[in-house]
């Protein structure tokens, strides 16, 4: 671990090949999404939109959040057969419960016949999705991600191809729907037998017995992970439900293709995650402290430099990206793409320190910390709406709960020794610097020749740091953890 070389890493080897896949991936549902948009009457498509929006907020807690506690249970139990078949029986069982859930809220909540009849088909993917989920939960746990991002990667292929169908020829909302179901259903057959090395089958599945003393006691034990698991998908899903309400129809498609955009710039540090959570496990797990510390702020400043990347990309190209990609009917669309992008400055940084407080057996902070973002994120909506009817309100509510909570992980994070306060405070000097300077800046310079200065320059004086080796960098008369990125790797 002292010889941090990216070359021959686990990050490397299990990440830099996904991120293709997982970015094809969010490439190719974005494009699906655009066409089901331009190929819909609005109000067949809010209709489909609704269905989903109810499959996935009861799809986020019907996973029970438990991939972290079987990512934690797995590496330290010798019977890994059971543990695996005792978590999908758990995801099946789950799965089945809240699928019926979905299709009472849907009769109990809309009039709307189609509805219903969308809610019944789509809501099938509660069941698959909890299958696939266990699935890429041990194969993060295994360091075989490799496997879920291929088979995802084509599974949205064949739902792009199936879009790709309405160029052509029209097809009714409930035909292309039982088309994504049955996507969805060789998608799960291709996880149990390819994604699960052939450990997994429906057969063995529906045979092996949990009993439900059990399954209630490991919820019990870990419930803090159902809040953290759905906190996620609510928190984005709510934002859309809030301006459907309040703001015109095409603030909807504005934010969601903002979202669509956020979500792809996000696939690097999501991918990197899923190898540096169970890497931070072991490491606690042997008791290390300081080889934790150092991995954790490495992993840290890379993220960071990261952000601090994308949102300048997006600051000086969302005018030319958003029109090019999604057409001149969106070209508005950039000032709200470039808001939405505030939140990139803390967002991939705070997924690494949830993922350390987790590993330390915080979770339940970790929980109470997204109940309170989401909560500060649905106040500032609803109460800057009232006031102020602009998407600009739901994406500076939903930076403003992002920092909030990247500032109380920090808090925790310092109690417990990890981080210090100038670690801290030159974390939030360097984002504000340095965003200052490029906003300052593109008042004078073209996007491009900013863009491609700016980070020359930044590239030249980090490569000095690095041939540099051992050179220390203090804040505050304290040394900063950056200087651990510039000692010989």
């Amino acid at each position: 671990m002292n010889n941090f070389m990216l070359k021959n890493s686990r990050i490397l080897k299990n990440s830099i090949w996904g991120i293709a896949a997982s970015g094809g991936q969010t490439l190719l549902l974005s494009l699906f999404f655009v066409i089901l948009a331009r190929k819909y009457d609005p109000s067949i498509f809010a209709i489909f939109l609704i269905a989903t929006t109810i499959y996935q907020f009861l799809s986020a807690f019907s996973t029970l959040g438990l991939s972290q506690w079987f990512t934690r249970a797995i590496v330290s139990v010798e019977d890994k057969s059971a543990i695996i078949h005792k978590f999908l029986k758990i995801q099946w069982v789950s799965g089945i419960a809240f699928y019926l859930v979905n299709i009472g809220a849907a009769y109990l909540l809309y009039d709307d016949k189609l509805l219903h009849h969308l809610a019944v088909i789509l809501g099938v993917n509660i069941l698959f999705d909890n299958i696939i989920y266990g699935i890429r939960a041990l194969n993060v746990a295994e360091f075989q991600q490799k496997k879920t991002f291929l088979i995802l990667l084509a599974d949205s292929v064949l739902k792009f191809l199936a879009s790709c169908v309405l160029l052509f020829y029209p097809l009714p909302i409930i035909t292309l729907s039982i088309i994504l179901i049955g996507i969805r259903l060789v998608t799960v057959n291709i996880f149990l037998g390819f994604g699960s090395a052939n450990l997994i089958s429906f057969k063995k599945l529906i045979l092996y017995k949990v009993g439900w003393n059990e399954i209630k006691n490991i919820i019990g034990r870990n419930w803090a992970f159902v809040i953290i698991g759905s906190v996620s998908m609510i928190y984005w899903r709510i934002g859309n439900l809030i301006i459907s309400k309040t703001l015109p129809l095409k603030n909807v498609a504005n934010y969601e293709i903002s979202y669509k955009v956020f979500s792809l710039a996000l696939v690097l540090p999501i991918i990197v995650s899923t190898t540096v959570f169970p890497s931070l496990v072991e490491l606690y797990k042997q008791g290390n402290m300081k080889k934790l510390k150092s991995y954790f702020h490495k992993v840290f400043y890379l993220y960071l430099a990261y952000s601090l990347f994308v949102y300048t990309f997006f600051y000086s190209f969302s005018d030319f990206v958003i029109p090019f990609a999604f057409g001149e009917k969106f070209a508005d669309n950039a000032i709200y793409t470039k808001e939405m992008f505030l939140a990139v400055l803390v967002f991939p940084t705070a997924l690494l320190q949830a993922n350390m407080l987790v590993a330390l057996h915080k979770e339940k902070t970790d929980m109470w910390l997204n109940i309170v973002s989401l909560i500060i994120n649905v106040v500032f909506c609803v109460a800057g709406l009232y006031f102020y009817k602009s998407l600009t309100v739901v994406n500076l509510a939903i930076f403003s709960s992002f920092l909030i909570f990247h500032i109380c992980q920090d808090i925790y994070l310092i109690r417990n020794k990890i981080s210090s306060l100038a670690d801290v405070i030159g974390t939030y000097l360097i984002i504000g610097l340095t965003i200052t300077t490029y906003i300052v800046l593109s008042n004078y310079v073209q996007p491009i020749l900013l863009f491609v200065l700016f980070w020359l320059v930044i590239g030249i004086v980090f490569l000095k740091l690095v041939l540099k080796p051992g050179k220390k960098i203090r804040l505050f008369g304290n040394q900063s953890s950056f200087s651990i990125l510039t000692e010989k790797i």
